[in-house]
């Protein structure tokens, strides 16, 4: 069984769903791969999908990962690899050096606590009680397991444990296969973990609840319904995996706080990156890259065209 305090730093790094400089202008590197220059409507390719924002001296690329998967999905090919050995740099939503993991673990320990003698099942139904404890027991948790702690870190726990205990590993994610190939690349990330952590514990308290009790009413269906998302992702088809990845985000508050307002602040952050020469691939969890206001939607808004690569 493995353990809560033990997948700290793992959903950490994960996040998301489940938030810079470039290199020398002068050093020599490949040309940037070329693009079909389809519309990102327009758009039908096999493989995860890549697409690009690009002007006379910049290219950005937007890669939507997965930050867990098994260890056989055979990924790295083609337009991605040489998309990757083009940049000046590698921007993903956190950089998880052991350090920032370190500082993980800690802030989801004490920012996840809740007050001296306020118990995480007080806080439920009689009904919400009972789903939730059933849940724990189908991972192999005690019910008081995370008593001590707010709905939203148990949330994230109760969405992570089935799928360690399926076989998927965080080592084997998008991000940790994009930091090895990128090599010595100068690094950048798009948020804090200190911010990250601050999207969940900044939640109203009906948000966090009900975000909990979507894993664990669900529980059985977590790890059927990553291994669609990831079938989804693998074959490039970006509108059925928005659909997937964010149909359990019907709370407003929840939405805002963990797809909209983030997908907002990213499109800015590229908006103003485009003023500088280089090219920076860019890597995010999947689910800010398609459906409604993804990031290429309010990147168009700001009059860029977004073409697909793969």
């Amino acid at each position: 069984m493995i353990g809560y305090k033990n997948i700290l730093t793992t959903t950490a790094a994960s996040i998301a769903l489940l938030f810079s400089t470039t290199a020398c202008a002068q050093q020599q590197k490949p040309t940037p791969v070329a693009t079909t220059q389809a519309p990102v409507a327009d758009a039908e390719m096999r493989g995860p999908a890549l697409w690009k924002v690009a002007d006379e001296d910049t290219t950005i690329y937007l890669f939507g990962t997965v930050h867990i998967l098994p260890e056989d999905i055979d990924w790295y090919t083609g337009p991605i690899s040489e998309a990757l050995t083009s940049s000046d740099k590698l921007v993903t939503e956190l950089y998880m050096t052991p350090e920032a993991e370190a500082t993980a673990g800690q802030l989801f320990m004490t920012s996840g606590m809740l007050p001296a003698g306020t118990t995480l099942r007080s806080l439920l139904t009689e009904e919400q009680k009972t789903s939730y404890e059933a849940a724990m027991a189908k991972v192999g948790l005690p019910p008081a397991a995370f008593d001590q702690f707010e709905p939203w870190f148990a949330g994230i726990n109760l969405s992570m444990l089935p799928l360690i205990q399926a076989g998927y590993s965080p080592e084997s994610g998008v991000e940790k296969v994009l930091e090895e190939k990128a090599g010595d690349k100068p690094r950048g990330e798009l948020e804090s973990i200190a911010f990250q952590v601050g999207v969940f514990d900044g939640l109203p308290q009906e948000s966090q609840i009900a975000f909990m009790m979507e894993a664990a009413d669900g529980i059985d269906e977590i790890v059927p319904t990553l291994d669609a998302m990831v079938d989804e992702w693998v074959e490039g088809d970006a509108a059925e995996l928005g659909t997937l990845m964010n149909a359990s985000l019907t709370d407003p508050a929840l939405a805002e706080a963990l797809l909209f307002s983030r997908n907002a602040t990213w499109a800015e952050w590229i908006d103003d990156r485009m003023d500088e020469p280089g090219t920076v691939f860019i890597a995010v969890g999947a689910g800010h890259l398609a459906g409604e206001k993804s990031v290429q939607d309010l990147l168009e808004l700001r009059d860029f065209t977004v073409t697909r690569v793969q």
